[in-house]
């Protein structure tokens, strides 16, 4: 695309960590906030943002541990931490009211920042995100859990970034991954995604710490509670022929006020890459209701 729109990269704090995020210009247009999943980035959202860009002011941030955000020292990674950090950019740059289009853990995220603050977000679209963290569906008692989350980070203190020999290797990778991917699709991620060692070789971005969550949580009973606090319209959305439609869970859409769900047909975990036309158009359609 000979006008295709680039966005200008920024830093803001959270707990003294340094976050980035994406700010697509536009700033006098509605907020629209772009939330990415777990071990992603927020080029995730470069061909939705430059489609949605002259409507919106669009910003996609990079969680804590994952693209060029600052990773966490001595902590863990968990939803509440993800809350603040989203709460603190909202804040910040003062985008509230605002739209979120959030995937996967992000979704969960945005779902739980909405219940929290449901006066800031006026509409809110998710991409399988109902699924939660592992640890709200735990019925273990708590010696059981600290002692699992214990032997994991000692067992991922000794792991080591995977290294790939050359930018080719990880994207072949990262298109092995996901079969819907079209090359160029795939090829901007891993370069995006991936940081080049001094060796010469290269290696994603993402924190392998983020592979371990926090083992306390709030519950699922108590999830479902923050879903109906949430006041706006919220449309959840999944991918036919992902693994994610294989959960066997209660329909979430009966947990809010005011929900529904859709599903896209040869589309994976990655609706918004793997089927963007109708996701832009499902997009659309909600938002000017």
């Amino acid at each position: 695309m000979a006008d295709k729109k680039m966005p200008t990269s920024h830093f803001y704090y959270s707990q003294r960590l340094r976050l980035h995020y994406l700010d697509w210009g536009n700033p006098e247009a509605p907020p629209l906030l772009l939330v990415h999943g777990n071990r992603d980035h927020c080029h995730n959202w470069d061909w939705v943002a430059q489609a949605l860009c002259d409507d919106y002011h669009i910003i996609a941030p990079d969680f804590r541990g994952h693209g060029d955000s600052q990773w966490m020292m001595g902590s863990a990674y968990g939803h509440t931490e993800y809350i603040y950090d989203l709460a603190q950019l909202i804040h910040q740059q003062n985008l509230a009211p605002l739209r979120i289009v959030a995937h996967s853990l992000g979704g969960g995220v945005a779902l739980r920042y909405a219940g929290v603050y449901p006066e800031n977000v006026e509409k809110l679209i998710v991409i399988e995100g109902t699924g939660g963290a592992p640890s709200m569906y735990r019925p273990e008692p708590p010696h059981i859990r600290i002692r699992e989350w214990i032997e994991s980070n000692r067992k991922l203190s000794g792991r080591l970034p995977k290294r790939y020999q050359s930018l080719d290797d990880a994207f072949s990778r990262m298109h092995e991954a996901n079969k819907h991917l079209r090359a160029d699709q795939a090829r901007s991620l891993t370069v995006h995604g991936s940081v080049q060692n001094e060796d010469g070789s290269y290696s994603w971005k993402f924190d392998n710490y983020t592979h371990v969550m926090s083992c306390f949580d709030i519950n699922y009973e108590q999830t479902k509670a923050l879903w109906g606090r949430i006041d706006c319209p919220v449309l959840l959305m999944a991918g036919k022929e992902s693994w994610f439609s294989d959960l066997k869970r209660e329909d979430p859409v009966q947990f809010f006020k005011n929900a529904r769900s859709v599903t896209v047909e040869n589309a994976g975990h990655w609706v918004q890459h793997d089927q963007l036309d109708e996701f832009l158009d499902l997009t659309r359609s909600f938002f000017s209701e």
